[in-house]
């Protein structure tokens, strides 16, 4: 809007100080030009009174030189008999500004050649005819100097007005490059941010209904999360009771099939608790930088790798690689690839980790050197209930990624595929310790 705004501001000042300038250097060339012609006006009239006073002295050549000299203005003067004095003057008698001025008529002329002042002078013996001339570049004088100054002041002036233009453009466009900082912060998961009202009122008016927007968003989130925890709780206390009879049962093989189902059905329930007690902000799209997360993850894991053995290899690129899962999220299916790993692999087993960047892509690698996935696709690993796996998929396929797992019989490996984004604030949510 800035940039509009200053263009416009840029045509509509050039249109009116050219309006302004073009004139006033026309009028400068016409002032010059007759201040030209009346400096051979008056040389004329002076010279006139000259020949008219002095006509009948012989000395009357010596007497014009002094004045013929002085003037800026060529003058020439052409006696009754036909002798001329002064700036030669060829052909006068045949010339028809000379006969024209012989009649009696008093002149000037202006063409490309200059200007012209002729004045008659009537003597006893006759006409006498007078001519003071001024170069056309005499005319001139001064003028190019002065079109200079007028055009520069002219740029000054469109100069001054485009600056400001544009801090006016940045007045308006100021409130509303904050209204979207703020629309972007939303839809990052910071429901806390809020747009300034300040600007136009048209401005204030959107600021306004984005706060409004962003107030309804985040009671509609904290009322679902009550109702989802309040669920959850009370499915606990019929779970514990099935628990409880589950552990009465006589036939030990149906005791423990019944307690693991149990088992699986309370972890679920604890999951849905954990996701109802996750912060609001982190419910809505968010973005992060997939180092920093693996980094901080994978540190947190590598004292427990040490203890049990493991080498524990991990592959990071040296720039940050940003994707649409928040810092949350992210660190969870790191850590739930890594679990996997430490719970279902003996002692020892090295793995690796490996993040990298493949085209418009952000690849995750978790591998190990454990006996790998079942034969079957749709049974859990040996001694999982296989929902770790199942809630980072969701939360990648959420994000518009995939996870896949290795082939059977061959090394554990979980593959995660995540697209790259790009931040449109410099807002960045920190990595999870």
């Amino acid at each position: 809007m800035r940039r509009q705004v200053s263009l416009l501001m840029a045509v509509i000042s050039t249109a009116i100080v050219a309006s302004f300038v073009i004139p006033l250097m026309l009028l400068v060339r016409t002032l010059a030009e007759d201040r030209g012609m009346a400096v051979a006006n008056e040389q004329a009239n002076t010279v006139a009174v000259l020949v008219s006073s002095l006509n009948q002295d012989p000395r009357l050549d010596d007497l014009l030189g002094p004045s013929l000299s002085t003037s800026p203005a060529a003058t020439s003067v052409v006696l009754a008999d036909g002798q001329v004095l002064g700036t030669p003057w060829p052909n006068a008698t045949a010339d028809a500004a000379y006969q024209r001025a012989e009649q009696g008529e008093a002149f000037s002329v202006r063409d490309e050649s200059g200007g012209r002042v002729y004045v008659p002078v009537l003597l006893d013996s006759g006409v006498a005819v007078v001519r003071a001339t001024m170069t056309s570049e005499q005319l001139a004088d001064g003028v190019p100097l002065a079109w200079v100054s007028i055009i520069a002041l002219g740029l000054v002036l469109s100069g001054v007005a485009v600056f400001v233009a544009a801090q006016a453009g940045r007045g308006v466009s100021r409130p509303l490059l904050a209204v979207a900082d703020t629309a972007h912060r939303l839809r990052e998961g910071d429901l806390a941010a809020r747009a300034p009202l300040a600007g136009t009122p048209e401005t204030i008016e959107v600021g306004s209904a984005l706060n409004g927007l962003a107030d309804r968003i985040e009671q509609l989130l904290a009322a679902e999360r009550d109702n989802v925890r309040g669920l959850a709780h009370r499915l606990r206390t019929p779970v514990t009771a099935l628990r409880l009879q589950a552990e009465q049962v006589d036939d030990p093989e149906t005791q423990s099939d019944l307690t693991e189902l149990v088992g699986q059905l309370q972890e679920a329930i604890d999951a849905v608790v954990r996701e109802a007690r996750r912060p609001l902000r982190e419910d809505l799209p968010g973005g992060c930088d997939a180092v920093g997360v693996v980094a901080a993850r994978t540190e947190w894991w590598r004292p427990l790798a040490e203890d049990q053995d493991r080498v524990f290899d991990v592959g990071l690129p040296t720039s940050g690689l940003r994707v649409g899962l928040s810092a949350l999220e992210l660190g969870d299916v790191v850590d739930i690839c890594i679990d996997n790993v430490f719970a279902h692999t003996p002692e020892g087993t090295g793995l690796s980790v490996k993040l990298a960047s493949e085209g418009d892509a952000v690849t995750l690698v978790v591998r190990d050197n454990g006996a790998g996935f079942p034969a079957q696709r749709s049974e859990p690993r040996p001694g999982t209930s296989g929902l770790g796996l199942q809630i980072a998929r969701r939360l990648v396929e959420h994000a518009h990624g995939s996870l896949t797992t290795s082939a059977p019989g061959a090394p554990g490996e979980v593959r995660i595929t995540l697209p790259r984004t790009v931040s449109q604030d410099p807002h960045r949510h920190p990595s999870r310790p």
